[in-house]
């Protein structure tokens, strides 16, 4: 076997890898480490002026949380800002993951510390200032209300695990001039098996009228989809079997129209999260469930006198958090250690090179920020190809936005 070299990349090849709605994640951020600020500044100051503990308790409290969304802001800052400094080999997309963790073992931190004073105050019951708590706690829990509406507009933050099509894996949209209006055809596959999704745009294209699809692939297979009525839009009976590469003729009445798929294939699951804002969400959901458990512990012991609720529910609320903690402490340390953050988009990039008969010998895949994937891929071929072809056949992967391909031929 002799040894080809060949490795394909651009002089003039940027390495910008933020997620997308950067500069949006980053402009939120500072709102509600405003939000808190002021929160905590309000409570300390007027806890100092009326002499209540409790006041200055919460507001120290407040600053944990704010210290940690501060963490958050500066890691988008500076990845924004250093985005394009040559000194870091892969860009800066990374720079959101480890701010996520380091989040993640403060939250891990503060549950151990709550956990420990609610099992103290078990043994040890202290005085509670009802009057003074019940306002407060429920005073917080608003503020992380607000403090997680605001990160949450305008984008999708998943605290839990990850879900199979995050990111919206969706092949392009096409519209479609007919006689009677313009109608939308669609692969839809977020969350779902992929079926077509037809809805008319103008007029009354789809209005009683027979509707099918039939789709031609590059081999002359065909398949003959039936659309059924959802309510809005018609949606086929059938599931469309990977790859979504193909021409469609879409059938309205009497007319035929051809429309061309050419598949996109996105990052999948975590590959495509925001690290970053998942833990400033996190944060703030884990304060305010920390405040509802409170608040209902100091209610039931306030009408019944359970004192003992008070410290259970920080056992709960420690629970909880620990629990976020360790599944961003889970997610974030694989990204940090460049495991792969996407084993089917794997699986797909072998498929696609090896079904001409060509063996990859070496192939790695990692995350270089929220949405982008870089990628080394070693092939061995008996044909005369070089890198630029297997390129072009990798063109569908829209994730991949750091590729280098190294060509081997076969002896």
């Amino acid at each position: 076997m002799t040894e080809s070299n060949r490795v394909v990349h651009s002089p003039l090849h940027k390495h910008v890898f933020l997620g997308e709605g950067h500069e949006k994640s980053e402009r939120k951020t500072w709102a509600v480490i405003v939000l808190c600020g002021a929160m905590m500044l309000a409570e300390i100051i007027g806890g100092l002026l009326f002499g209540s503990i409790a006041l200055i308790a919460d507001g120290l409290h407040m600053s944990t949380h704010a210290g940690a969304l501060l963490l958050a802001a500066i890691a988008y800052t500076y990845a924004r800002k250093h985005a394009e400094d040559e000194r870091f080999t892969f860009g800066t997309g990374k720079f959101g993951d480890l701010a996520g963790f380091s989040s993640a073992i403060v939250l891990a931190m503060i549950a151990l510390l709550i956990g420990y004073e609610s099992i103290v105050r078990i043994f040890s019951p202290v005085e509670i200032r009802f009057a003074e708590a019940i306002p407060i706690a429920c005073l917080g829990l608003a503020v992380n209300v607000a403090s997680v509406w605001l990160l949450s507009s305008g984008g999708h933050h998943h605290h839990g695990h990850g879900h199979t099509h995050e990111g919206h894996d969706q092949d392009e949209t096409h519209s479609i001039k007919t006689n009677t209006g313009a109608v939308t055809l669609e692969v839809y596959e977020d969350g779902v098996p992929p079926r077509f999704r037809l809805r008319a745009e103008t007029g009354s294209a789809l209005a009683s009228q027979v509707v099918s699809i039939e789709t031609v692939r590059p081999d002359g297979t065909r398949q003959r989809f039936t659309m059924i009525d959802r309510g809005g839009y018609l949606e086929s009976v059938e599931e469309i079997p990977e790859p979504h590469a193909f021409s469609a003729h879409v059938r309205i009445g009497e007319q035929e129209y051809p429309v061309v798929f050419e598949e996109h294939e996105h990052a999948h699951g975590s590959a495509h999260r925001d690290n970053n804002m998942r833990a400033a969400v996190i944060h703030v959901m884990a304060d305010a469930a920390v405040s509802v458990l409170v608040i209902v512990g100091l209610l039931l012991a306030y009408t019944f006198g359970w004192h003992w609720m008070d410290p259970l529910a920080g056992i709960v609320g420690a629970c909880v958090i620990a629990s976020w903690s360790y599944g961003l402490i889970r997610d974030t340390s694989a990204i940090l250690l460049d495991m792969n953050p996407d084993q089917r988009m794997a699986d797909n990039l072998r498929l696609a090179i090896e079904d001409e008969g060509d063996h990859i010998v070496d192939l790695h895949l990692w995350r270089l920020g929220p949405g982008h994937l870089g990628a080394i891929i070693s092939v061995i071929t008996g044909q005369t190809r070089g890198p630029e072809y297997y390129r072009k056949r990798l063109i569908r992967f829209r994730s991949l936005a750091h590729l280098t391909v190294e060509v081997m031929q076969a002896s």
